[in-house]
């Protein structure tokens, strides 16, 4: 599957255009200096209006952070379905693996709940809508009984028909030397660590999302290439410096349970990953990437942090925004339809941030947000 740059505009042009459009819609600086002077969510609610967003808010009796999280991530997400619509192959896979990413997330939250007994509804409400499956199949995956049989509903709900179905197939069959009955995936569902089952979701299907960019080919294997191996990379680091002080870290371990968690792909793979596999403090970790200069500066931050507060995920944040900003600058590749999405949710994470800010009264931290296509990112200067 490579991608024809004659026909390029022909079968994406229009969605291309769309994306480009909505791309105008992102928050300005002067937009984003007038939401950190308001004083109540009214004031933002105003200031709002004058911008892409519009009425957004106007249907909402009352004005608080999960509302607007809810509304603007509700907005993004019709501006995608719209995009999807208009799709033809191999766009439409594409922008079908970019929700993969939700329905993980969803399925790991609705597990968890489970396992707490939380209910059924609630935990709903709080699954992102990109990665929603049929109203049927949301209820059935936190419904299963606690019995054999209530398993294997589970395995053939869960594991057989979702669109991520083969991630779990695949963590499932690497976990258990065989999957023979429903009580192992029983007990392969309650011994391991929720969070540990959910990073190898997303390891698997990170290497899974690169592969197929790679298959397409042209400018959006070289975009999302680099886009895919810094997130590999994050996590991989992210996995690392989370395991200090738990059994993860113990030596047989790392060697085993933690190195498998570390993606296939990403500039640190393999010998970077391989020392990470290795690393058993944070100076060892610093020590393990330190050869990167991307990587250098971004522990620094980690660090540093008591010093300029600002953390490692803050510097991730910032890495990320400035590739998918740069995914905006070629032209026939579908980079910039992740780019968008991704975006979005950094705007929304700005918004909620700007606006818990000014319910608790913290107008000190206000500004600690990551604009998106700022004039004055560091990186533009």
């Amino acid at each position: 599957m490579s991608q024809n740059l004659c026909v390029h505009n022909r079968d994406f042009g229009m969605t291309e255009a769309l994306v480009r459009g909505f791309r105008t819609g992102f928050l300005k600086d002067s937009d984003y200096h007038h939401l950190t002077q308001c004083e109540t969510l009214e004031d933002v609610k105003m200031n709002l209006a004058e911008t892409d967003y519009d009425q957004f808010l106007a249907d909402a009796p009352v004005v608080n952070p999960a509302v607007i999280l809810e509304k603007a991530t509700g907005k993004m997400v019709a501006e995608f379905k719209y995009l999807r619509a208009q799709a033809v192959e191999p766009l439409a896979t594409f922008l079908d693996y970019i929700t993969y990413e939700y329905m993980i997330d969803n399925v790991m939250l609705l597990l968890k709940g489970t396992l707490s007994g939380r209910d059924v509804g609630e935990l709903i409400e709080q699954c992102h809508p990109l990665g929603l499956f049929r109203d049927s199949t949301m209820r059935s995956i936190p419904a299963f009984e606690n019995s054999p049989k209530g398993y294997a509903d589970l395995y053939q709900l869960v594991l057989v028909d979702t669109p991520v179905g083969p991630y779990f197939s695949q963590f499932l069959a690497e976990s258990a030397e065989r999957i023979g009955s429903a009580s192992e995936v029983r007990h392969v569902l309650e011994e391991v660590e929720l969070e540990i089952v959910k990073h190898s979701l997303m390891k698997l299907y990170l290497e899974d999302f690169a592969a197929f960019c790679q298959s397409i080919g042209g400018d959006t294997a070289e975009v999302m290439g680099e886009i895919l191996n810094a997130r590999a990379d994050q996590r991989a680091i992210n996995v690392t410096l989370n395991s200090f002080g738990t059994p993860l870290n113990e030596p047989q371990m790392r060697a085993r349970e933690r190195r498998r968690l570390y993606p296939s792909i990403g500039f640190l793979y393999p010998a970077g990953t391989h020392k990470l596999a290795e690393a058993s403090d944070e100076q060892a970790l610093g020590n393990a990437i330190n050869w990167h200069p991307m990587y250098r500066e971004i522990y620094s931050a980690h660090v540093n942090e008591g010093v300029d507060d600002r953390s490692i995920d803050d510097a991730f944040y910032e890495r990320e925004v400035r590739m998918l900003e740069l995914a905006f600058e070629g032209q026939m590749h579908f980079g910039i339809y992740y780019a968008f999405v991704k975006l979005k949710e950094q705007e929304v994470r700005n918004l909620v941030w700007i606006s818990e800010c000014i319910v608790q009264q913290q107008k000190d931290e206000i500004n600690k947000f990551v604009p998106c296509f700022s004039k004055s990112a560091p990186w533009r200067s």
